[in-house]
Order: structure tokens, then sequence, then C-alpha cells
């Protein structure tokens, strides 16, 4: 059994039992999921800035890069304040990038879109968990290597222990009772295609003679194993390599140069099959098993 196994309706309708099936307790619960969701885009805010400038994501408070103020709290409200500062710095004015806006509005999108979809599908409610993880770190690594061309151990190291650990915590999730068994299934999952990619990247660069895969994206798909299980990944990876080839042809035909010779980051594609992953898989594994 793998991540995203559904139970029969009459034996777990966690959903229903819970009272979302009526309207005003599903708007509750999203309303409040939403803003749990970009309070949490809020940090992975801090973490695309901070992170590849090797700065820490915890002891520092969250200051105005411009200027050097400390943000205030109420001036550090998720998606509100951006709107009343319309998009400003209170003490110079310097403008902030819209990017603040974007990521806590999709990440409270996506946390809801998710507990729905998770709710609708009668996945297990401890899915929940390892999804919205997932998501965080699709969002993160996706924008920071599109921006820097890394994906930072600072990033992928906790994921991996998120993953591990919200197994052992949640092993339903996994198909077992037994908490050792979700974790070690958790943990295979990623090693397995770790392993598969970190050697296509050596072998890779050994007959290239140049760097063909960066080791944040082999570090990527072992934490995305780790979260998802063995199918997720190797579906998050073929996706990534087929998008990441249309879009390296896509770029080379634009800027006018031959294959070999364009690099794009391969993170943003490989965060774009793991978000699909995490909405479809589960639909993806009942149509295969018929």
């Amino acid at each position: 059994m793998f991540f995203f196994q559904s139970m029969p309706v009459s034996t777990y309708d966690w959903w229903m039992r819970a009272g979302f099936v009526y309207p005003s307790c599903l708007a509750f619960a999203l309303i409040a999921i939403f803003i749990f969701g970009s309070c949490w885009g809020s940090f992975i805010n801090v973490c695309i800035w901070r992170m590849p400038r090797h700065e820490s994501v915890v002891s520092a408070p969250s200051h105005c890069t411009v200027c050097g103020t400390d943000i205030r709290w109420y001036d550090n409200l998720p998606i509100l304040s951006y709107i009343l500062l319309r998009g400003r710095c209170r003490a110079c004015h310097a403008p902030y990038s819209c990017r603040y806006f974007v990521v806590e509005l999709v990440m409270g999108l996506l946390f809801c879109a998710f507990f729905v979809k998770a709710g609708l599908t009668q996945q297990v409610p401890g899915v929940l968990a390892s999804g919205w993880i997932m998501l965080l770190f699709a969002m993160a690594a996706g924008w920071i290597d599109a921006k820097h061309r890394i994906i930072p151990d600072a990033l992928t190291y906790p994921a991996m222990i998120l993953g591990v650990t919200a197994a052992g915590f949640l092993p339903e999730v996994w198909g077992t009772e037994k908490w050792y068994a979700a974790a070690a299934l958790s943990l295979a999952s990623g090693l397995i295609p770790g392993a598969f990619l970190g050697a296509f990247a050596l072998i890779g660069e050994k007959l290239a003679g140049r760097e063909v895969l960066g080791w944040g994206d082999v570090k990527f798909i072992a934490a995305a194993g780790m979260l998802l299980g063995l199918p997720g990944a190797f579906f998050t990876l073929f996706i990534g390599s087929f998008a990441g080839s249309l879009g390296g042809v896509g770029c080379a035909l634009y800027r006018r140069r031959p294959l070999r010779r364009t690099a794009i980051p391969f993170g943003p594609f490989l965060a774009a099959g793991a978000v699909l992953w995490v909405f479809f898989g589960n639909l993806i594994c009942r149509a295969l098993r018929g």
C-alpha cells in the first residue's frame, strides 16, 4: 500500500462525521484553513528570501530588506498587510515584491483545495499533513530554483525529516498500523528514487564531461518520495522531466540557441509534478488498478 490510499465510505466517512456536508461548517473550516495556509505561505516567503543568502529563517525578526526596519506584527499579517500598505514598507515606502502577496494567497488556496479534495475522495485525514508539507516544500523549492538555480539543503533535509516523522505518527496514510513500518516505507520511498536519480547524474556527468543534473534536484526527489511515496516520487520525476524537456526546447527556440547550450532550472518542473500528484495521485492509482 502506498500514500493516498482511499478508505471505503462506509467505514471511514470522516468528512460527514465532522459535519462538513453542511455549508456553514464547511465555510468556517475553509476560512480557518485559508488563514492557516496563508500564514505558512508567509513563512515560505521568508525561506525564499533568506535560504539562498544563508540567513536564518527563525532567529532574525522580519525586517525591510531596503531600510532594515523591523516589521511590526500588524504589518506582517498575511495578504491583509500587503493590501493595506499597498505593497510598500511603512517606514521607507520601498515597494515589496508581489511575490509576498502571491505566495501567501496561493498557499491559502492550495491548502483549502487539498482539504476539500481529501475529504470528497475519502482519503484518510492524516494525508493532510504530508500533502500540505509537500505543497509548502514544492512552492519554496520551485521558486528558489527558478530565481537562484539552487535547491538549498536547508530546505530539502527538513522536508525529508518531516516526511519520515509524519509517516511514523500517521502510519494509516501508508496502509499500516505500525509506526516503524510506515517510517521504513517512507525512508525507502525516498532512498530508491534518490539513488536512481543520483546514479543518472553521475553517469551523465561522466559521459557529457559536465554536470547534467544538480544534486539539489536529486535531494528534491528523495524528499518527495518520503512525503508522497514511491509512485509519487517517480511520477514527479516523469512529469518534471517531460515538462522540463518541453521547456528547454521552447527556451532554446526563443533564445535561438542550440539545445545543448540551453540551461533551465529543473526544480520548478519537479515542483509542478509533485503538486499534480498531491491532487491527483490517488485518482491515478485507482485508475491503474482498474
